[in-house]
């Protein structure tokens, strides 16, 4: 099983001036500790959520100018949105922005994903806050445009068109190409049934489901995806299947946290439910305290252990 950190908190000791400096250091001693990938959220403002309800004025910063930033501080981790939103940029822009980082980070992106939910932070900005119905209609003409766009031979007069219902695209121009071929990975991120699985199943390298569900809800929504994958006629197993988890995990467990011995069996529990990947966010521990990455340094070794059910 393999592990990945979500950086949240960029309220980091010394305030603004010293974000790049705690920053970079956390993405080197990430990479050094063993996790596999580095994530950002894609918003604009905190939200508390679930932590409690409502917005915050709490620092957040702009995700591709970070993880461009960080690209540049590491050598290996890859490096991915936790995840994009479909309404924030044009898919022509935001697959330019993905493809970008593949070039500049040597092939380590991953192009994460999503319909876009948080409406407040849409309407403060002046941002188009569609229906549902039409956040997962521009979600999936974006992948659409995400597999055009990389399978672009880098030929003005041979640049396909795309004439969607909400986008159209008369080149879909992509030079450089990605590096990582065919195109970085695509995670779509959610759990919704109907609609998020079944695009995970249609046109994902993976999925990513929230840890708040309970063991068995998480079983039936992989098995919901397993069905969509067998009605499209697509590996299940070729689909890595990813949770975002909030574990402040210390050594002896202490005052309500996780112990070690604790954590290694939940990634067990995780695994046996068929979880390739657990995503760890920053949003319940000090991730800039040295400490806290020094005891996930620890542990990841054991977790890389841990076989994944079926594989």
């Amino acid at each position: 099983m393999r592990v990945g950190l979500n950086v949240a908190n960029f309220a980091a000791p010394g305030g603004p001036a010293r974000l790049a400096e705690h920053l970079a250091q956390v993405a080197r001693r990430a990479e050094e500790a063993g996790f596999e990938s580095l994530w950002v959220w894609d918003h604009f403002f905190w939200d508390q959520t679930p932590i409690g309800p409502g917005v915050t004025d709490r620092e957040m910063i702009e995700a591709y100018t970070t993880l461009g930033f960080l690209a540049g501080v590491t050598r290996t981790i890859k490096l991915g949105t936790l995840v994009a939103s479909a309404t924030y940029r044009h898919p022509g822009v935001l697959v330019k922005q993905v493809t970008t980082l593949d070039v500049l980070s040597g092939g380590r992106a991953i192009f994460g994903i999503g319909a876009g939910w948080f409406e407040e932070e849409h309407r403060a900005l002046g941002i188009p806050f569609p229906t549902t119905k039409e956040r997962f209609e521009r979600l999936e003409e974006t992948v659409q445009i995400a597999l055009l766009m990389w399978g672009d031979e880098g030929r003005y007069d041979r640049a396909k068109p795309f004439l969607g219902k909400h986008y159209r695209l008369e080149r879909a121009l992509n030079v450089p190409q990605a590096l990582r071929r065919p195109h970085p990975p695509i995670l779509i991120g959610g759990s919704g049934e109907q609609k998020t699985l079944r695009l995970v199943a249609q046109y994902a390298d993976a999925c990513n489901l929230n840890g708040r569900f309970p063991a068995d809800q998480l079983a039936h929504k992989l098995g919901v995806l397993r069905s969509h994958c067998e009605r499209l006629g697509r590996s299940y197993d070729a689909i890595e299947k990813t949770l975002y988890g909030r574990l402040h995990v210390t050594q002896t467990g202490h005052s309500g946290t996780m112990s070690t011995t604790q954590a290694i069996a939940y990634c067990r529990t995780l695994a046996d439910l068929g979880f390739d990947t657990l995503v760890l966010v920053d949003d319940t521990f000090d991730i800039y305290d040295p400490a806290a990455l020094d005891l996930w340094a620890k542990l990841i070794p054991a977790i890389h252990q841990i076989p994944t059910a079926g594989r």
